[in-house]
């Protein structure tokens, strides 16, 4: 596998963890004691809190890339048949 190929299997893995983080923790500006702003959705979150949920998806991601890149190199798997 080339490094390349790492990289790709990294991203795969990092959106995945991001996309499954999103909803972590998040409440809607109408649960939220105040309004925020003015004319926005209701249900748009409150405070996303976006950059720790990067920092948690990258680091739920290295090993997880890390283990799909050690099997493909193996040979375990072989996608050239």
């Amino acid at each position: 596998m080339n490094p390349a190929g790492a990289v790709v299997i990294f991203v795969l893995v990092w959106w995945c963890a991001f996309f499954v983080m999103l909803p972590i923790g998040v409440k809607g500006r109408w649960e939220s004691e105040e309004d925020g702003v003015e004319g926005a959705d209701p249900g748009a979150p409150d405070n996303p809190d976006l950059k720790r949920k990067a920092l948690w998806a990258t680091f739920v991601a290295l090993p997880v890339a890390a283990a799909v890149i050690a099997v493909v190199m193996s040979g375990v798997l072989d996608f050239r048949d």
